[in-house]
């Protein structure tokens, strides 16, 4: 059979329509078009009504009555469910919360106000049966986090980490777009390593479980001759690259052995890493980092604003975002004078060279109006081997930034990099790593 396709002038709708058919038509009989219902509801109402949809989810919610049946199920692609309505015939015992289906029908425009448009189905299938009994999440019921951690292979299905994993892939992609049109390359950088980066000796140490190991005098097993550790940073990596391509990022896992249970300490985690080749000063870097936060919050609000809302609402409330806001710029010296002349408490002191804590960052970024704050110059001695000098003693300062917002804190810092090599030398004396960098 030949679908026929409605005249249309947008040539979009068209391409996009062309490219429909091409790729969903064959996963069904020729007469049902498969889609995922976000999808679908895209499709101007006269298209939607004069071709059959099939739609496969998992339901929410079952409420049969003596002529219809009424449904909502949910694919994942939404936080909203499809409404399904159907004739009481249709029900069937496995047709329980939880249950895997696929239905056929008509999407229609819905008579009610709760949703714009509904699945008039005239067949369903239970593809994947659930018993509500043994099920741990029930119907209407809110369960909170802790209880929801109990069950990891069963949260996805949950609201707030269906949100949660819809934001994180929106977010992969921005990411990734950002460095693509700003013409970076993509590195991807080892997961197994002998380098600490950061030099704070917060890392897993991987040994092999065969038996051909290689012990040194100590009798450590070393199956690469050396110690081999999961990656806390691909930055050396990277500094590597970068002498090959003016621009170069790797996003992929780090591990660090911190013993803490907090949000903000996680034994792993996927980080964002660039390199730029022939930067003049921080300027450089603060343009990258704050353009690719702002170009991701704002394909974030326009890709998934139910699921941004649902976290405003219920888990983060009064964190709106707030990055349109032009950011703010100080020093590390200035931020010191702020936090000691605040009649605030804080539980860790505010002496100039002690690192800048939580409460510090979110102090300081309230104090300059709630937005996205640059801090600068840090002490030279806080920093790690590789972080340029500024040689502007008696402080003695480095050329180092972090971009603190609103709620969160520090999100990302960078520095610029050592290119005296005579000073590079020098602090890797200083800090012992001589022989480890040899190379």
């Amino acid at each position: 059979s030949k679908v026929q396709i409605p005249p249309k002038n947008d040539l979009s709708s068209t391409i996009f329509t062309i490219f429909t058919f091409k790729y969903f038509t064959p996963l069904c009989p020729p007469d049902i078009v498969r889609l995922s219902w976000s999808k679908s509801i895209m499709w101007p109402p006269g298209w939607r009504s004069a071709l059959r949809h099939c739609i496969a989810g998992w339901v929410r919610s079952v409420r049969p009555q003596k002529e219809n049946l009424f449904l909502h199920v949910n694919d994942g692609s939404s936080l909203q469910s499809l409404q399904v309505v159907a004739s009481s015939e249709l029900n069937h015992r496995l047709l329980t919360f939880g249950s895997a289906v696929e239905i056929s029908g008509s999407l229609v425009t819905s008579p009610s106000r709760k949703q714009d448009v509904e699945l008039q189905a005239d067949q369903i299938d239970v593809v994947g049966e659930c018993n509500p009994v043994d099920f741990p999440f029930k119907i209407k019921e809110k369960h909170g986090l802790e209880y929801i951690r109990q069950f990891p292979h069963l949260r996805c299905k949950t609201n707030v980490f269906s949100s949660l994993l819809r934001i994180r892939s929106e977010a992969t992609t921005a990411i990734q777009q950002y460095f693509k049109e700003k013409g970076f390359i993509q590195v991807h950088t080892p997961v197994l390593t002998s380098n600490d980066c950061e030099g704070a000796g917060e890392l897993f140490q991987v040994e092999p479980a065969g038996q051909d190991k290689n012990q040194d005098e100590e009798g450590h097993q070393h199956f690469f001759s050396v110690p081999a550790y999961l990656t806390v940073s691909g930055q050396l990596h990277l500094e590597v690259m970068a002498g090959a391509f003016p621009g170069v990022y790797t996003f992929g896992p780090t591990f660090r052995a911190e013993n803490s249970q907090s949000r903000r300490h996680l034994a792993e985690f996927y980080m964002v890493e660039a390199e730029i080749s022939f930067t003049q000063s921080l300027e450089d870097l603060m343009k990258v980092m704050e353009d690719l936060f702002r170009s991701t919050t704002e394909h974030l609000l326009s890709q998934c604003p139910e699921d941004v809302a649902l976290y405003h609402k219920h888990v983060s409330p009064g964190y709106r975002v707030r990055h349109q806001k032009i950011s703010q710029m100080i020093t590390y010296t200035e931020a010191i004078n702020i936090l000691n002349s605040s009649s605030k408490k804080f539980a860790f002191k505010t002496d100039w060279g002690s690192d800048l804590q939580t409460e510090h960052e979110k102090y300081l970024v309230k104090h300059c109006g709630d937005v996205p704050l640059f801090v600068t110059d840090y002490p030279y001695a806080l920093k790690p081997f590789y972080t340029r000098d500024n040689q502007d003693q008696p402080l003695h300062t480095a050329a180092a930034v972090d971009l603190l917002v609103p709620g969160v804190g520090e999100m990302c810092g960078g520095s610029l990099r050592e290119e005296r090599l005579d000073l590079l030398k020098t602090r890797l004396a200083q800090a012992g790593l001589d022989e480890t960098y040899r190379w």
